[in-house]
């Protein structure tokens, strides 16, 4: 997986503009945004509550275009169930952030 600094970086200061503070307050939110889908989806109750976190993942992830996040996310929303190894992959992608 490629580190998503720069894309991410990229797409905020499209939002922002030549605003530091303003691209590092969106980063925050972003970052903020995928801690609470990952942790739903390790709490996820089933299949429905999986599918709905990972798309929400995948979702956040689109929008500042890191792909290598949601492409991990799209493949775990296709999961029946919870996958362990899904989430690992995940939380090695969001370590990096």
């Amino acid at each position: 997986m490629t580190h998503d600094h720069g894309t991410i970086d990229s797409a905020l200061a499209a939002v922002a503009g030549d605003e530091p503070a303003v691209i590092q307050d969106l980063r925050r939110a972003f970052v903020e945004g995928v801690t609470r889908a990952v942790e739903a989806m390790h709490l996820a109750q089933g299949s429905q509550e999986w599918r709905e976190a990972a798309l929400r993942l995948k979702g956040l992830a689109a929008s500042v275009n890191a792909l290598p996040l949601m492409t991990l996310a799209g493949q775990a929303a296709e999961h029946d169930a919870p996958d362990v190894e899904s989430l690992d992959r995940i939380g090695e992608v969001v370590a990096r952030l």
